[in-house]
């Protein structure tokens, strides 16, 4: 019998359309729509579902709509196939804004505490640097230690020290770097002289998980402090740590840590597989999770769940 980790995906997974079809499908996912459209009292499912794109892409747009369509995905598992969660999956997992997801799908949060809780966030990483002064960019061929020093040389700039940080270790030799335009911009260069296959700005809106974000990591401190999380169903394994975790309080302190910090997936997929999952099933948007893990741990099975016709498949694998 398969041993499952559920995973949630984070940005850069979000598409017009999305979650479309489920709504059109399954009244169970349209609850969960409705239910995050009042939270946050906006029309947040019609944007998912016609867009436009840039409007979507806002990172505080972005954030709880990626959540929405994660948990609709789960609601309909539950609903129309008797799933229950804590009895199927060993692990939960989310990649950077995923971990609120993963927590949500194992019941330590309500899909509205989420949604509150991430648009909150999304605001506060946009407001944390201003426009244009900070950057991300994707390394790929390049493993984490040649990235770290790569950052080490760039930061000395011409305008003294500056932030260039490994923002997330993506497995499979792709790592993304986040941080002051200008460092960011040296650390592309350093790492093209040192033999990196490629390395490329991101089109983001801020530079995440670095020490440039430590104004909204302050937001999310001050925001679970009001409302903190309840103990998951089954143990969330954490992007800061790569490692379990069920306790309320280190949960909170993990999810402030989360902002600034590298998110490490890598090893949250080998910490998972070290635990025994061999299946893993990506809910939500795309398929770039599901990716990532067949890089890391290739002898993994990696399915993604999105539309009705992946959750139909899902059902019978189960």
């Amino acid at each position: 019998m398969p041993v499952y980790a559920f995973i949630f995906p984070g940005q850069g997974s979000q598409a017009v359309g999305m979650g479309r079809d489920i709504a059109a499908a399954f009244a169970a996912a349209r609850e969960v729509f409705d239910e995050v459209d009042e939270t946050l009292k906006q029309k947040l499912s019609k944007l998912m579902f016609e867009g436009p794109a840039e409007e979507l892409t806002l990172t505080e747009n972005t954030q709880p709509a990626l959540m929405a369509h994660s948990l609709a995905v789960l609601r309909v598992l539950q609903r129309e196939g008797g799933f229950v969660l804590a009895d199927r999956a060993v692990v939960v997992a989310g990649h950077s804004l995923g971990e609120y997801s993963a927590l949500a799908a194992a019941e330590a949060f309500t899909p509205a505490q989420a949604a509150a809780l991430l648009r909150l966030r999304g605001q506060a990483m946009q407001k944390a640097v201003p426009a244009g002064a900070g950057a991300m960019a994707a390394l790929l061929g390049a493993e984490m230690e040649l990235v770290q020093a790569i950052c080490a040389e760039a930061a000395e700039g011409p305008e003294g020290r500056q932030v260039v940080e490994p923002a997330n270790d993506n497995g499979g030799g792709q790592v993304v770097i986040s941080g002051h335009k200008a460092a960011v911009d040296r650390a592309i260069e350093v790492a093209k002289s040192k033999g990196v296959r490629r390395a490329m700005l991101l089109p983001v809106s801020a530079p995440f998980h670095c020490a440039l974000m430590a104004p909204a990591a302050e937001a999310m401190r001050a925001a679970l402090e009001n409302a903190p999380p309840g103990p998951p169903l089954v143990p969330v394994v954490a992007n800061v740590s790569a490692a379990k975790a069920t306790a309320p309080a280190e949960l909170v302190r993990l999810l402030v840590q989360q902002v600034t910090a590298t998110v490490r997936w890598r090893e949250c997929v080998q910490a998972m597989a070290a635990l025994g999952v061999d299946s893993f099933a990506e809910l939500g948007a795309g398929k770039v999770l599901s990716g990532l893990v067949k890089r890391i741990v290739p002898d993994a099975t990696a399915s993604s769940v999105g539309t009705p016709a992946d959750i139909e498949q899902f059902l019978k694998t189960l």
